[in-house]
């Protein structure tokens, strides 16, 4: 992966971590804690939904929408899991 590309990632992610914790509200880990979170949902949305057969285009904002919902389901997935 290119370096302009991981920038861009970090940068997306970061947006889709503070995005996540506005909808995710009660699960979320502070600010810092909602963009490390956004970053790795924006990796596990550039991985799984591909494979899913998601696309929702291409262009700076269908990354920011598919990074958003890669976080919320991570802080769905981890504000259970810290919960039980």
């Amino acid at each position: 992966m290119p370096i302009e590309s991981l920038l861009v990632l970090i940068l997306v992610g970061a947006i889709a971590g503070w995005l996540a914790g506005i909808i995710v509200k009660g699960f979320g880990f502070g600010l810092i804690g909602n963009i490390v979170i956004g970053i790795l949902g924006a990796l596990i949305a550039t991985w799984l939904f591909p494979r899913l057969g998601v696309s929702l285009g291409s262009g700076i904002a269908s990354a920011i929408v598919s990074a958003t919902l890669g976080a919320v389901i991570l802080l769905v997935i981890v504000g259970l899991i810290r919960r039980a």
